[in-house]
């Protein structure tokens, strides 16, 4: 006799499939990744490579031989835990460490929890945290654009917008004073910066979260609520004093808040399941970021402030259960 097993309600048929939506979010990463390709060159192209096939690789190896389940590496979701894992690391990473990273992403960030669908924290920021605390030289010595380096020799390292920022204003310097010497905010919109790969370019990362929202890949609530957020706080201290705290233009621009947020907060498995918790743990992410840059002893904040909220997100789906399917409405 065969058992029919039927889920909970809704019952809902749909074209999309986990593979069709993570080939989406891969394919709407391709400006970012081409756009690091040729500021930071041959470097940037083997970094990419080596972080999809290293969470490919140890994916494969603990479904296969540790869970002795099936085997799921062609979903794409390894493909894009290895590609926003090296959109988060300087081209110029050692080998060595992004195989590192890539093993942490995968194996204590993902398939710790059971594999996809399980894991409470976003793997390749969890992979990036590791890389970012045990190897902080190698994290924070950023190649500064070139076009078409061909070797990592060939890199030349320097300080973000925003650790120069931060240590002109540990070195009492003032706001006025530090941004004549910080990329224009035409270049921050190119990518034409030094920082981790992928987050150099806003205009590229705008265009693939465009593409995802045509798409209905991701809703609009949490990267609305995250960039409005970060803007909103950061505009609130650049009125309080202009010569501490820089625009919000500035912070919405530099460093990783639009990868973060377009990207990173978005993921299905860490992030709140209806709309008004969406937008509350965009906005806890985007209070954090501003908070951490501002008052923290890391320039950048994003990564700290999205697996922050992705430890709220089972309070948050508590306290903004979605309606359930059939559920009366109750006057009064």
């Amino acid at each position: 006799m065969n058992i029919l097993t039927v889920s909970g309600s809704p019952h809902y048929h749909a074209k999309e499939s986990v593979s069709n939506l993570m080939y989406g979010v891969i394919f709407s990463l391709i400006p970012a990744m081409l756009v690091s390709f040729y500021f930071f060159g041959l470097p940037a192209v083997v970094i990419t490579l080596t972080a999809i096939v290293s969470c490919m690789f140890f994916e494969f190896i603990i479904q296969k031989y540790l869970i002795k389940g099936p085997v799921t590496i062609f979903d794409g979701s390894a493909i894009i835990t290895g590609l926003l894992l090296a959109f988060n690391v300087p081209a110029n990473l050692p080998l060595g460490l992004m195989v590192i990273g890539s093993a942490v992403a995968i194996g204590m960030g993902k398939m710790t929890f059971g594999g996809l669908g399980k894991n409470p924290f976003n793997p390749a920021l969890v992979g990036r945290v590791f890389l970012m605390i045990s190897f902080p030289v190698q994290m924070t010595t950023y190649p500064q654009p070139g076009a078409f380096p061909t070797r990592f020799a060939d890199v030349v390292t320097g300080p973000t917008p925003l650790t120069k920022l931060k240590d002109g204003i540990m070195q009492s310097r003032t706001v006025s004073e530090i941004m004549p010497e910080l990329p224009e905010y035409g270049n921050l919109m190119l990518g034409n910066m030094g920082g981790s790969m992928g987050e150099i370019s806003a205009i590229a990362i705008i265009l693939g979260g465009i593409y995802m929202l045509v798409k209905k890949i991701i809703s609009w609530h949490i990267p609305i609520a995250f960039i409005g957020s970060a803007a909103i706080f950061a505009g609130i201290f650049w009125l309080i004093n202009p010569e501490v705290y820089p625009d919000p233009v500035f912070q919405l621009l530099s460093g990783g808040l639009m990868l973060g947020a377009i990207y990173m907060a978005t993921d299905y498995t860490t992030s709140p399941m209806a709309p008004w918790g969406m937008i509350i743990f965009g906005v806890g992410c985007g209070l954090l970021t501003v908070i951490i840059r501002f008052f923290g002893a890391y320039p950048e904040g994003v990564a700290f402030s999205i697996l922050i909220m992705n430890a709220f997100v089972p309070l948050i789906n508590r306290g903004m259960k979605p309606k359930r399917f059939g559920e009366e409405v109750k006057n009064g």
